[in-house]
């Protein structure tokens, strides 16, 4: 996890939030949105981690939506990373789904 919050906070990625889903989810512990201000910053910063994972993980992530560059999805075992475009971002609002009820973007990392 510390990798992935890393990279994306070396990548730039803004607006970076991390959510605690054990317990709550059996598809991952962890899931981790953030934006990028382009789609060549998403794509960017999908692949840098994806690459990292690779190398100091040894861990081949499944990674969908690259091509269009708008929402990235990297599936890396126990964490899932969202990577957005801003205004994607906002239109799906997965924070919002995702955070404990109450909370209010409390799990920013």
């Amino acid at each position: 996890m510390a990798l992935v919050l890393k990279s994306v906070d070396d990548d730039k990625a803004e607006e970076i939030v991390q959510i605690d889903l054990r317990g709550r989810s059996d598809v991952a512990d962890y899931m981790v949105i953030c934006s990028g201000r382009s789609s060549r910053q998403v794509g960017s910063i999908s692949e840098k981690l994806a690459d990292r994972l690779k190398q100091e993980l040894r861990i081949n992530v499944r990674m969908e939506g690259k091509e269009t560059g708008d929402w990235v999805l990297i599936d890396a075992g126990d964490v899932i990373v969202h990577v957005f475009r801003p205004e994607v971002r906002d239109f799906y609002q997965l924070e919002k789904m995702w955070l404990p009820a109450g909370s209010t973007l409390a799990a920013k990392a």
